[in-house]
């Protein structure tokens, strides 16, 4: 019973990640889609960028700092 109460706590503590902004590796183009409908279920993920024509698997992910903010002095 006290590892179902520690495993508990863990989720918990785990947030909900929304979905991140997605970015071209090549170009940095934000127009970069899944190259079809089987990926990510069915086989590897593959990407292709409408911009440059990148075909691969690595993309680049930018998430936003939920609450954070800079303070710059001067």
């Amino acid at each position: 019973m006290g590892i179902l109460r520690n495993i508990l706590e863990v989720f918990k503590t785990l947030r909900y990640r929304g979905p991140s902004k997605m970015y071209c590796p090549r170009c940095g183009s934000p127009r970069i889609h899944l190259s079809s409908s089987l990926d990510y279920w069915l086989t590897p993920k593959s990407y292709v960028c409408d911009e440059c024509g990148y075909r691969g698997p690595i993309i680049m992910e930018l998430e936003e700092d939920e609450g954070k903010t800079q303070n710059v002095e001067d």
